[in-house]
């Protein structure tokens, strides 16, 4: 047999190693399972097993990836053949054995072709996860038949309900992997095939499944559900991988591809789907292309409290050198602990390891000075949320930072255009909005300012993204995207409480719908006294004519400023949320000072009036050309206020006429 290169299709190679078949799948840029990769997959195995010189098959992958899952210009599309379970079935019972040596991601359909593997190894550095629960399905190549029949159910259910990304240690513990290897897999994959020859290979779908117990089944499964908030997939998944532990395996595989195929045209996948490609059209930017970023390797931080740690814990995690600023050395000595204790519970929680830690603080420093920023390439500023702090900020840090250094605001709510005219280069200022808490949120509102140099902004675009955050362009408004239209949430709700819907009611209306918190108490949470005092700032401008409630403002009046002062809209005596008679009366207070006669509300009026309240403010921020497309203002609001993802977003269902 010739030692050429052998082509399957256009996304598939084949070549002779002592014996050994290695195919390698080349798909860029994620290696997807499209139609080609499929077939010409499927072409390699059945090459291998008619050519009596091959002993065996190892798939790979090239570059970085193994297959990032399903190809994404195949979905909402007629299924062309092979399909998956198919390619899926004829590695597994291939009468050679079949290897699979993960480079990197091996993610859906790429992790569901390495169960169906008999062997599995991968480079230390690789990770799998089955995260189509996240697109509204469930695996549908065997993936939840296979995986348990590995790991357990219990396992299996975590991994497959959730779409969380293992490591491939966690995965080799698990019994996923059966070899992490830090030299050449390829080469060990080799070897293998030659320590095994003539020996029964495993296929996977031929084991039991281990035994558990019906607590354990049950408890895995109830922190599945417990998190879906009305979301069927995660449910589906569950069932499934539980299902395994008593179908025939050919059963379970037939029950596994019904589900999916049903799941796959549910408002559930849609309203999934359309987030999906929100987060690509996103990144496209109109007059960026082809505009470097600057290079940044260094971040100022002004202000280290609970936004300023969060922002400097991401930036650490990204590789960045941080100089956080504070206005006194004791000062400067808390927020360095503030700090370095995110960094340790990181690491008690085990998301980031001894050495991890060590290295992310040998590139911290905080300062009780300014003249600290001197050689940052840019800089955030986290300070108190007022113009005139702000403006002073970036007067003085115009004369200390290097000419070509980035400054950023991350106001909430100010005009950055008054915050980049107290610099001589404003072309250098735009904003950074980042969501609380900063490390964990993925969320960032990147505001185009007046004068934002096109170089400027594509930095704030790189560095958020390298922080592994989602960035959203905004142009400049009062609350910019999402604090907008949460204002109008805000302001509707409020409207419903003073036509006679009950705080308690509205907020369950919208838990159901699939928030994790309802707006009542989404506001007592946050605290009442910041909308508050803004209402107070804006009482001189604004509209008479205009509909205002003033039962937040009686509130506050009465010493209720949510949970940290015991009571807001609801009382939190002893810790307990409950319903408030002195709420339920300044409120029939205020519907009387107005004369309206209270009337009732049922769920399905109170969600409609809401979310037509986002979806209104939404369009006026498009016409505006405040938000560049509908399908951002989506991303903002699943990703930053807890739209619920599996919705769509409040423009996505506009269209819908939801």
């Amino acid at each position: 047999m010739a030692e050429g290169v052998l082509k399957f299709s256009d996304c598939i190679s084949g070549r002779i190693d002592d014996g050994v078949l290695v195919v390698t799948i080349d798909n860029p840029p994620v290696n997807a399972a499209s139609a080609a990769m499929r077939a010409g997959l499927s072409a390699a195995i059945a090459h291998a097993g008619s050519e009596p010189g091959i002993r065996a098959t190892i798939i790979t992958g090239a570059g970085r990836i193994f297959v990032g899952g399903a190809d994404i210009t195949e979905f909402g599309k007629p299924p062309v053949d092979p399909i998956l379970p198919d390619v899926c079935t004829a590695i597994e019972d291939s009468e050679k054995p079949v290897i699979a040596a993960l480079n990197g991601a091996a993610l859906g359909g790429g992790l569901e072709i390495a169960l169906a593997c008999h062997y599995r190894i991968a480079d230390a550095g690789a990770a799998l996860a089955f995260p189509e629960v996240k697109l509204g399905l469930v695996p549908g190549a065997g993936g939840t038949q296979r995986l348990p029949r590995l790991t357990g159910i219990p396992a299996a259910i975590d991994m497959a309900g959730s779409g969380r990304t293992l490591k491939a240690a966690e995965a080799l513990s698990l019994g996923i992997l059966d070899e992490v290897v830090t030299g050449d897999r390829i080469a060990r994959a080799i070897e293998r095939v030659g320590e095994d020859i003539g020996k029964p290979f495993r296929k996977t779908g031929s084991l039991a499944v281990p035994t558990s117990t019906a607590d354990e089944i049950e408890a895995a499964a109830r922190k599945i559900t417990s998190k879906a908030r009305g979301q069927i997939a995660p449910a589906e998944a569950v069932r499934l991988v539980t299902a395994a532990g008593t179908l025939a395996f050919a059963d379970g595989l037939a029950e596994e591809r019904a589900t999916f195929l049903r799941l796959r045209d549910t408002p559930e996948a849609g309203a999934l789907r359309h987030i999906f490609f929100a987060e690509r059209e996103a990144a496209r930017i109109a007059g960026l292309e082809g505009v470097a970023p600057r290079a940044i390797q260094a971040i100022g931080i002004v202000g280290t409290g609970l936004m300023g740690s969060g922002i400097a814990v991401a930036a650490l995690d990204a590789g960045y050198r941080v100089i956080g600023v504070e206005q006194s050395d004791d000062a400067a000595r808390k927020g360095r602990e503030r700090i370095a204790a995110i960094l340790e519970r990181n690491v008690k929680s085990g998301r980031l390891d001894g050495a991890g830690l060590a290295d992310r603080l040998s590139r911290l420093a905080v300062e009780g000075s300014l003249a600290a920023l001197a050689d940052a390439d840019l800089v955030i500023e986290a300070v108190f949320d007022d113009l005139a702090v702000k403006t002073e900020l970036f007067r003085n840090l115009d004369g200390i930072v290097r000419p070509d250094a980035i400054l950023a605001t991350n106001t909430s709510y100010l005009d950055p255009d008054a915050i980049a005219a107290a610099t001589r280069h404003p072309e250098r200022v735009l904003g950074l909005h980042f969501f609380s808490p900063a490390n964990i949120m993925r969320l960032v509102e990147v505001v185009r300012c007046a004068h934002t140099a096109p170089d400027v902004l594509a930095t704030g675009f790189a560095m958020a993204r390298k922080m592994r955050k989602l960035p959203i362009l905004s142009g400049v408004t009062e609350g910019f995207i999402g604090n907008r239209i949460f204002s109008a949430y805000r302001r509707e709700a409020e409207f419903l409480v003073e036509d006679g819907a009950e705080p308690h009611e509205i907020d369950a209306a919208m838990e159901a719908f699939g928030f994790a918190m309802g707006p009542f108490s989404v506001f007592d949470l946050a605290g009442l006294e910041i909308a508050w005092a803004r209402r107070k700032r804006q009482a001189a401008t604004r509209d008479p004519a205009e509909r205002y409630v003033d039962i937040a403002d009686r509130l506050c009046e009465a010493g209720r400023f949510g949970q940290k002062s015991g009571k807001g809209w609801y009382s939190y005596e002893g810790g307990r949320k409950s319903v408030d008679p002195e709420v339920t009366a300044t409120i029939a207070a205020a519907r009387a000072a107005r004369g309206i006669a209270p009337r009732r509300f049922g769920s399905d009026e109170i969600v409609a009036r809401l979310l037509a309240a986002m979806a209104g403010e939404g369009r006026k921020l498009l016409d505006e050309k405040i938000a560049v497309r509908a399908s951002d203002i989506d991303l903002v609001l699943v990703n930053g206020y807890g739209f619920p993802a599996h919705k769509g977003g409040p423009m996505y269902l506009a269209t819908l006429g939801a």
